[in-house]
């Protein structure tokens, strides 16, 4: 493809087919194509080869693959236009510059004019060629007939006219002494300079999709019958214990088995620190074991592995339109027919009314050159791509160009609160301790009896009592005693661990002491836990979920961007209220709503929208999706589970909240260039029509302004790759 038209007209070709829905990307020269009936790839392929181009599945392209077609382009057109400008040069200047004239120079200018006209303009007058067999049109079918005019004009000028001053072979005495190879020539040499940065810039666009193409294993080496084979990556199936040394990519996401290591995640956050990782972790693909020798079982491959994941809504994201790209389609879909008219209407008009032949034709031919839309079919596919491209490399995926509709809207962000601001698992943070007792003591034995539970503030104490006093007691007669505790014998005592329910029901009184380390906890958000030995309270236990270490800093780049924080949860209000205070929320109703069952959010997200705000929703759990769903935009963190990111607009694949913000301010930057791009674009031929139609326009110069009209697109697209974001960011990025 060549051009917006061009995608356009595959995309028309495939929609034809019964129960296909196509997008075809001119920036990517890709196709997204969704289908409600049986239709085979191999009809797809044959509607976009009987249109007039070339197609092969997605699955079937490699990285390198798209390099070498990148690269051969580039050098195709490299090389067509070294040869117009050694031949081209000097006919212009012979043509601009009368001091350089002599006797049957338009000759000369002829002979050097023909191999760029005809080679070097071979791209254009192929891809009219084509399109004029298949009954269509597009900005080639312009090019190419501008070119030919031009040349045209000139050979007819100088053989019948009397343009080669009645030298050699004038075969007719008419008043004809216009040439204009040097149009023909300069259009030639300034569209293929816009062509081949073009292409340069957009493989520049394209860098960061490739690069996250190229991060995945090539080859795996996998435990078969105890022994150690390398096999390549795709052929990994679930189950397999797959072997990875210090420096080797991990081919599948899965869980270790043997060994402890570290792990370069930062193809997945952006950040720079490893993670350290031990028997029982999960990994995930085409992140980089560093250190020790690790075997994982693999729990999930191919499509439904992370990467592949995220490279696929990457993708998408970048197939999509915004409804202004959708706009400049339907423009362009009918923009060469009507070119053609003005030029044939211009050229009727100045010879008629104007009775100047030549000049009739200069602005019929500088119609032709200076309308090709060029520009609007790259406006909106750029801008997302880099900027796509680029939050992918950050660790944001976009799932589409409708998504930057919404955060532009964006004034109210609602949080959940568990696991999203906060870290979402239980952790220990202090222990009262009855008077005569230690510390260890009540973690000793609170620690054996919670080890046998499965609750998570049971797990916290367990953990946080393994780590302090080592191993654990065992334990007789265990009792699990849902909503209140855990009962049991340790070391020969009896021994209660829970809420003051469970005391009230065993008739264990609770002293003043540790009745106000209980309300104390519940002012704090934080759970207190109970610890009873032999009928007697000798210790409270409280647990929280303590907020992440980066929430507080989030919230006020939010704040800057004049966002207003929402927190929503179902815990009680004393918790939330306290989470609230930690990380800069306002404590009030209007900004902390607690108590809210899972079906109930949708519901507050549907009254905030009614009320007139526009709500982005961040979550990362199950209870979260039909909220994020309802939300203008939805954003999901990666660290949660596949239901909320499938109803998410955008995902934060490391659960770090200060991608919030980087992710609103990237997509409202990549709307701010879509909307440039298409502006200018359409300004451009609005504008330059009528002036090439007037006759104010050279041909040669309408030419160097459709090149450069392109190029601007492409290289403001650009700028997103330096978009500045919050301060942590560009740390993260200034030390990887």
């Amino acid at each position: 493809m060549t051009c917006g038209a061009c995608a356009l007209k595959v995309e028309k070709a495939l929609n034809q087919i019964d129960g296909v829905t196509a997008t075809v990307n001119f920036a990517t020269e890709s196709a997204r194509i969704t289908t409600s009936s049986e239709v085979s790839t191999e009809r797809i392929i044959a509607r976009v080869e009987e249109a007039g181009y070339g197609a092969r599945r997605l699955e079937d392209t490699t990285p390198e693959m798209l390099d070498k077609e990148t690269m051969d382009r580039v050098a195709m057109l490299r090389a067509r236009l070294v040869v117009s400008l050694i031949a081209g040069v000097p006919v212009v200047a012979l043509s601009m510059i009368p001091a350089l004239e002599f006797d049957g120079w338009k000759w000369w200018a002829l002979v050097l004019s023909v191999p760029v006209v005809v080679w070097s303009a071979a791209p254009f007058h192929k891809a009219a060629a084509m399109n004029a067999r298949h009954k269509t049109t597009t900005m080639d079918t312009l090019i190419s007939l501008g070119i030919i005019a031009a040349m045209g004009w000139s050979v007819w000028a100088m053989v019948w006219g009397n343009a080669a001053d009645h030298q050699g072979m004038n075969m007719a005495s008419m008043d004809v002494d216009h040439i204009y190879m040097e149009v023909a020539v300069a259009v030639t040499i300034f569209l293929l300079a816009g062509r081949y940065f073009e292409a340069r810039a957009k493989r520049r666009a394209g860098d960061a999709l490739r690069s996250l193409l190229a991060l995945g294993a090539r080859s795996a080496t996998v435990l078969r019958d105890g022994d150690e084979v390398v096999v390549a990556a795709a052929e990994v199936q679930v189950g397999d214990l797959v072997v990875v040394r210090p420096g080797e990519i991990i081919a599948a996401d899965g869980v270790v088995r043997e060994g402890a290591s570290s792990i370069d995640v930062s193809m997945l956050t952006g950040e720079s620190v490893p993670v350290d990782v031990t028997i029982g972790a999960t990994v995930t693909g085409t992140t980089v074991n560093l250190t020790g020798r690790l075997v994982v079982q693999a729990t999930r491959i191919g499509a439904e592995s992370t990467f592949a994941q995220m490279t696929r809504l990457v993708r998408d994201a970048q197939a999509t339109k915004a409804p202004v790209q959708k706009l400049a389609d339907r423009v362009s879909s009918v923009f060469v027919p009507t070119v053609i008219a003005i030029s044939i209407v211009t050229f009727v008009g100045w010879w008629v009314f104007g009775g100047d032949l030549p000049q009739a034709f200069t602005a019929a031919v500088a119609v032709l050159i200076i309308a090709c839309p060029c520009a609007l079919g790259l406006a909106t596919p750029t801008a997302l791509m880099v900027g796509s491209g680029r939050a992918a490399q950050m660790g944001i995926v976009i799932k589409g160009a409708d998504v930057l509709q919404g955060t532009r809207r964006v004034d109210t962000v609602v949080f959940d609160k568990t696991g999203t601001v906060t870290t979402g698992q239980m952790q220990l943070v202090d222990v009262t301790c009855a008077e005569g007792v230690s510390r260890a003591e009540i973690l000793a034995t609170a620690g054996a009896l919670e080890h046998a539970s499965e609750h998570p503030v049971a797990k916290a104490i367990a953990s946080a009592a393994r780590a302090e006093t080592g191993a654990l007691h065992g334990v007789d007669n265990f009792e699990n005693l849902p909503g209140m505790g855990t009962a049991g014998m340790v070391n020969g005592a009896s021994v209660l661990v829970g809420n003051e329910t469970l005391m009230r029901r065993k008739l264990v009184m609770i002293p003043s002491a540790m009745q106000r380390s209980l309300v104390s906890a519940r002012e704090n958000g934080n759970i207190g836990v109970l610890v009873a030995v032999n009928g007697s309270v000798k210790g409270v236990c409280v647990v929280a979920d303590r907020p992440k270490a980066n929430s507080a800093s989030a919230i006020s780049s939010l704040r800057d961007l004049g966002l207003r924080p929402i927190l929503l949860t179902g815990d009680s209000r004393a918790t939330a209220l306290a989470v609230a205070k930690q990380v800069g929320i306002e404590a009030d109703d209007q900004h902390v709503i607690a108590g809210v069952l899972p079906e109930e959010k949708v519901r507050v997200v549907a009254d905030l929208q009614t009320r007139g705000y526009a709500v982005a929703m961040v979550g990362d759990g199950v209870n979260d999706a039909a909220a994020l769903a309802q939300a203008n935009v939805g954003i999901a963190m990666g660290t949660g589970t596949d239901v909320a990111m499938n109803a998410s607009d955008l995902t934060i694949v490391s659960g770090d909240l200060r991608l919030v913000p980087d992710a609103i301010l990237l997509s409202r930057a990549t709307l701010r260039t879509i909307s440039a791009n298409v502006f200018w674009a359409f300004l451009y031929n609005t504008a330059a029509i009528p002036v090439a139609a007037l006759g104010l326009l050279n041909p040669m110069w309408a030419g160097l302004a459709m090149a450069l009209s392109s190029i601007f697109v492409v290289t403001n697209s650009l700028r997103l790759r330096t978009t500045k974001l919050t301060p942590h960011t560009a740390f993260v990025h200034a030390t990887r």
